[in-house]
Parts: C-alpha cells; structure tokens; sequence
C-alpha cells in the first residue's frame, strides 16, 4: 500500500542524461575496441571469498582507442582518494605504449564496464592490474598486425613507441593507433597470448605522476554524487528511527503535507518528505509527528564485551603447528591478557549520497559506492526491474573505508524516483551517517603464551572474538600455536546491536594490537628489547629486512621497555606486504593526553607502481592509525547511537600529527601487493607500546583516550604508593 501525497507539483519530468554504450561509443568518436573474449566477464564466488575478484582466463577486459589517439579504460574500481585513477592508467599506459596523459579513466559504470566485486581490500592494483596489463599488452599485439597489414611490413620488423607503429629500421614508415582506429571496431583474439614487459623497460610504471585528479580536487570542480544536479530535481529528507530496532507506532504528515511544494511519500518502510529546495524538506520533515518504541536491551558501549563473549559461536580453528599442551609444559614463564576494541566509525567526509532518475522503466544512479555493480542488483530487486535496466554511474567518493558497501542510500534514491516521477536526491545528514554506516565491530582476543628458560616463546594459544581469522594467525617462530576464531564481521552481526562491516584493514587492527602488544609483553617478561626480541622470533626474510630498515631508520638503540623513553614498535605481515614501524610519544602526565611526536614507517609491497602514491597511502594509514588508537569509539545505548558528529566523535587533528617519514623496499620480483591498508593496522599496538616505555602503563583496551590513560596513570600511582 503506497500513499503519495503532494502540494503544487511540479509537472515536468527531468530530461534523462545518461547514454547507452552505443551513445558512449559515438561520443569517444568511433574508435577500435579491442574485445578479449566474448560476452561479459564473471567471478567465481570462490576467488572472491579468496581475497579479491580473479578474472578467469578467457577475460573480457576492454578498452577503446578513439580516432585522435586517446585510449580509454574501463573498470569497475573506483576512485575514492586511493589513487587508483593514475596508477591502474600507469598500468595500461605502460604495457599499450601510450602517453600517460592520453589515458582517460572510466571508473564505476555498470553500463560501460566489466562486472567487479567492488573497491577494497586495497586490491585494485594487485588483483585487477595484471590482467589490465594483459589486455593491454594484447592490444598493443594486435594494432602491430594492423599495422603490418597496413604498411606491408612483417609485425616482427614494427615496434611500437608513444601511440605509434613503426618500422623498426625506417621510423618515418609509421602509422598511428588513432589512425588504425579510424572507423573501425576490431575484434581479434591472439592464438598465443603476448609476454608482458619486462621491469627493467618501464618508464611510465614506477614514477610519480601528478595526479589526473588533483587539479579538479583542488580547485573544487570534482564531481560527487552530491554536485549530481538534475531538471525538476527533488531533495528527500526521510523519517529515522532514534535507536536500532526501534518500532514505528504512527507518523503524523498533516502539517508537512501543508509546506507549499511539498511531496510526501509513504510505502511500506518509507515515510519521506521532498522538496525542490532541500532547507524546506528539513522543514518538512522536522514537522512529521511521529512515535517510536524503543527497545531495552540494557546494552551499552561499557558492557558490549561481556555480551559478545556469551553470544560468541562455537569456535573455528584456523590455523595450528605443533601442540599447545607439549608447549605449555615446556614454558617457565607463562603470560595470559584480553585485548578489547570497540566499534569504530567510518566517519568519511562525504556522507552516503546518491541521486536515481527513472526513464521509460529503467533506472540511473548517481551513488557513493564502493560496490557499484552490488548497488545495480540492490536497486534492481527493491524496484523488481530487470538488471539491465538499472545502471549506476559512480563520481568520485570522498571517503569510504570499507564504509560505503550496503548501498542503502542508492535505494532510498530510486524508490522515491520511482514513486515521485522525478529525480532525487537522497543525502545523509552527519547524525545518520554516523547511525545507519556500519562499524568495525567490538572485538576481544585472549592470548596465552609461554617463554622458555633461553626465553624463546614455546607456545601461542591464540583465540579472537568477532575480529574474524584472516588476520589472526601468527607468523612469529613459534613450535606450538594455535589460532581459534570466534566469528566475524560478516558472519556474526546479528551478535551486535548495529550493523558491521570493514573498516579500513578489516580484522587487521585489532589482531595486530592484540599480537604486537603481547609481544611487547613477553619482551618485557623476558628483559629484552623489543626489537631483538622479534628477531629472535622472525624467520620470513622480507619482514626481516624491513625490520632492518626501520630500525636503521628510526636510529633505534636496544634496550628493555619500560626505559622512560616513550618508544614503540610493531611489526606484521598483511596480505603479502612487510611491514614495520616505530615511533616515539610523550605522554602529559597531568591529562592523561598522548603526543605521537614522531613515526618511521617502512613497507616492502613488492613491485611499486606509484611510489609517492604508496607513500601517501601509508602516511593516511599512519594518520587514520592514530584515530582509533587514540580516541574513537562510539558510544551506544539500547540501540541508540549517542556519537552522531565530530564534536563528540574526535578524529585525529592536524596538531595531534607527528613527523611521518616513509621508507619503501625496493623488491620489483614481488608483483604488486596491497598497500592502502597495511599500515593502519600497526598503529593501536605501536602507539599502545610506546606508552608503555613511557610511564610502564601497559593498556589491554583501544582507545586509549586522555581519560583511560590519566585513570590508569592514578591507579598505577596508588598501587606504588606514589598518589
């Protein structure tokens, strides 16, 4: 049962803007299309559950060479600050032999480009730059045939330079790729598929750019969903409940219903109001009467632990060596400690956003999403349309995190396109950003250990609690070790009171605090430096290296912590990256407030395809690192979310950044690995160690905010008899 409600309507519907491939085709100016397999690519379940989207051999991954020379590339990553619009346009660049600047990146359209799991994980680069190079080194052998065709020359006596084929002995026998292209629309498949180009030839791959998307940044003319502006366009505003699982018992509409232009809508779930201006929508909405139950379920951000520990499923073994039971008996010092996280917010700058205009039974919008094609089949079923008649175009994102996946706002949008008859735009405000996102989830781990008498760890029993197993298993020298994982993020969330989801190097942070900070704890248990410590424990010669520049780096001097000298470090291991970090911090003894003064961050990510792009992406994770290290948490109560904007939700502040120096190994056998994420995750258990060597107050809970550390600091005071 739907009610539509409206005052002085408007009578126009918007004018559709978008175009078909055939338009877009048009548009580019004719042009080859190199096609590399017929129909539309598809991943299997398996190798996304893997870790990332793997094209299957016969891929069809394509792009375009218009008639003036420029290339197009077409994916289904998109661009959320991570810099993935330059270094994926590196990639092609390099192996089609084409200047970087005549590469335009189409990025996040359901219409134009291939299927894609969607953009995270740091992946873009490491799982869809091999098979982007691939077609683009397919690409560059089939115009050589071309272009043999047409000069009469053998492919073997061409080569290929800035967009050109040549004779390789008469450089003015040559031909362009525009003028290959010309009015043409090629489709070939190579019988023996070409090698790709050897490291040490780059010359594109490898450097630094400047960014294609900086200027637009700069100067403010990047497009976001939210500076989508349609004809006859409406603003919603919709009606929240104040608390998850809160029940609505009546809505009263009368009055907004009485604001001149006003339109209210009613189906099912969904009470909006809408306007062509969007103060007189919160207007609208603000004059909705409306009652709610709310639920009691006596949980809160104090208490969550406890309630995760008894609602915890069975337990999964993920990974074990040797036997705990030999280990423990073996053990002359033994350490046990609970590490806690509690749920973090994405936060992003821009809030989920996304504008739907329906036209003649098909669907078009415009969504802040990581999952563009996720979105596509999430609107399809809430508006029963066939798939193909939905098509989602993603701008630029400004922030996502692993925040922007469920889409709900896209949704929104196209459901009240469809019920109005006119575009909308569906943007939400900071309060629900931060109730309706998901949150890393609360998560304990408890880890038991022990030392032998030479001091070396014999054994790790290790079990996590909603922070998944992915991350969890040690990569430590350890002969009995165990690894037991108490659900996840993405299989346990009816456990917590809210949604869950990824957050920036999902199951790493709080794994790696809880492992870091105990081998902290066994150093200390030990008498010896943390860092030879590890080494004693570190077998994997890339983690070792970069162990070794850090330390280089940091001018790092051995000594047990607590020393009074508020240094930490901590090291890992994160889907095929090395890395480490060390950092100095003061801590103000009358406040309880923690100064990171200085970081050194060291990084082996195997093949680097941008590198001040990697540097900026481990400087953000250093950035991001001190947020939920040192003050975000959201704070809940029976479902009510009581942390709705920034004046109670503290991120990182410029005065709260420290000296960040990046160090990147060289290591070109390695391909590429993920690198937007890794960092993020040593910062809770850096930052938790350097306390420690500062005031030998040793912290179990993120984060670790001025009040936590001042009570631990007067507790720590009255125990000594100091207070």
């Amino acid at each position: 049962m739907k009610e539509i409600k409206m005052h002085n309507p408007e009578s126009s519907v918007a004018e559709a803007l978008s175009v078909d491939r055939r338009q877009f085709l048009k548009i580019l100016g004719g042009g080859i299309i190199v096609y590399f397999a017929p129909g539309l690519p598809s991943y299997a379940p398996d190798t996304i559950a893997a870790g990332g989207p793997a094209l299957p051999k016969d891929f069809n991954a394509f792009l375009s060479i218009a008639e003036d020379g420029r290339v197009s590339c077409f994916t289904g990553k998109v661009e959320m600050g991570q810099g993935i619009v330059v270094s994926l346009a590196q990639m092609l660049a390099e192996e089609l032999d084409v200047p970087l600047g005549s590469v335009n990146m189409v990025m996040g359209d359901t219409d134009l480009c291939p299927w894609d799991a969607g953009t995270y994980g740091s992946m873009s680069v490491k799982y869809f730059g091999p098979p982007l190079r691939a077609a683009a080194a397919e690409a560059r052998a089939v115009l050589i045939q071309l272009a043999g065709e047409r000069l009469g020359v053998a492919p073997e006596r061409l080569e290929t330079k800035s967009g050109i084929v040549c004779e390789k002995q008469s450089p003015d026998k040559k031909v362009s790729y525009g003028e290959l292209a010309k009015g043409k629309r090629i489709e070939r498949q190579l019988p023996d598929k070409p090698s790709l180009k050897a490291i040490s030839g780059f010359t594109i791959s490898g450097k630094s750019p400047l960014r294609t998307d900086a200027v637009l940044k700069v100067t403010g003319t990047a497009k976001y969903a939210g500076d989508i502006s349609l004809p006859g366009m409406l603003y919603a505003r919709i009606l929240r409940p104040p608390a998850h699982g809160a029940k609505l018992l009546e809505a009263e509409t009368s009055a907004a219903e009485k604001i001149p232009g006003v339109q209210v809508v009613r189906e099912r779930d969904l009470i909006a109001v809408l306007h062509s201006r969007p103060d007189e929508a919160e207007n609208a909405l603000k004059a909705i009467k409306a009652k709610f139950s709310r639920p009691e379920t006596n949980l809160n951000d104090g208490n969550i632990f406890e309630r995760l520990l008894a609602a915890a499923p069975a337990g999964k073994i993920v990974a074990e060596a040797g036997d705990i039971s030999q280990g423990k008996g073996m053990a002359s010092k033994v350490t046990q400690a609970t590490y806690t996280q509690g749920y973090v917010a994405h936060a992003p700058m821009e809030t989920h956003t996304a504008v739907a205009k329906m036209d003649d039974g098909k669907v078009t919008v415009w969504a802040s999403t990581q999952q563009p094609f996720g979105a596509q089949k999430q609107v399809a079923e809430a508006l029963s349309l066939p798939l193909q008649n939905v098509r989602i175009i993603t701008p630029f994102l400004g922030g996502g995190f692993g925040g922007k996946n469920d889409n709900k706002q896209a949704v929104e949008a196209a459901r009240l396109a469809k019920l109005t008859g006119k575009p909308v735009q569906v943007a939400w405000t900071r309060a629900e950003e931060f109730f309706y996102d998901t949150f890393q989830p609360a998560a304990v781990v408890k880890v038991e250990s022990g030392l032998d008498a030479s001091n070396k760890i014999v054994f790790w029993d290790y079990h996590v609690y909603f922070a998944g197993g992915d991350k969890a298993p040690s990569f430590y020298d350890i002969p009995h070790k165990k690894t037991t994982a108490y659900g996840s993020w993405s299989e346990s969330r009816s456990s917590h009171p809210f949604g869950t989801g990824p957050w920036r190097g999902p199951n790493g942070n709080t794994n790696t605090f809880a492992r870091e900070s105990h081998m902290d704890e066994l150093a200390t248990k030990a008498g010896m430096d943390p860092l030879s410590f590890r080494l004693d424990h570190v077998q994997d010669k890339r983690l070792l290296r970069v162990l070794d520049s850090a330390a280089k780096a940091f001018g790092w001097s051995s000594a047990p912590s607590p020393s009074g000298k508020g240094r930490g470090m901590a090291c890992g291991i994160y889907k095929g990256t090395c890395i480490a970090a060390m950092g100095e911090a003061d801590v103000d003894k009358s406040s309880g407030r923690c100064q990171v003064k200085r970081l050194v961050c060291v990084q082996d990510v195997g093949q680097v395809v941008n590198p001040e792009g990697a540097k900026m992406q481990m400087e953000g994770c250093a950035m991001m690192g001190l947020g939920y290290a040192l003050s975000e948490i959201t704070r809940f109560r029976d479902g009510e979310i009581l942390d709705l904007s920034f004046d109670t939700y503290q991120l990182p502040k410029f005065s709260w950044m420290p000296k960040i120096e990046t160090v990147l190994i060289e290591n070109p056998d390695v391909p590429p690995q993920e690198g937007g994420e890794p960092m993020i995750t040593l910062m809770g258990a850096l930052v938790a160690n350097a306390i420690f060597g500062a005031i030998g107050v040793r912290f179990h809970e993120l984060p670790m905010s001025p009040e936590r550390v001042l009570k631990a600091l007067n507790e720590s005071r009255g125990k000594s008899g100091k207070g």
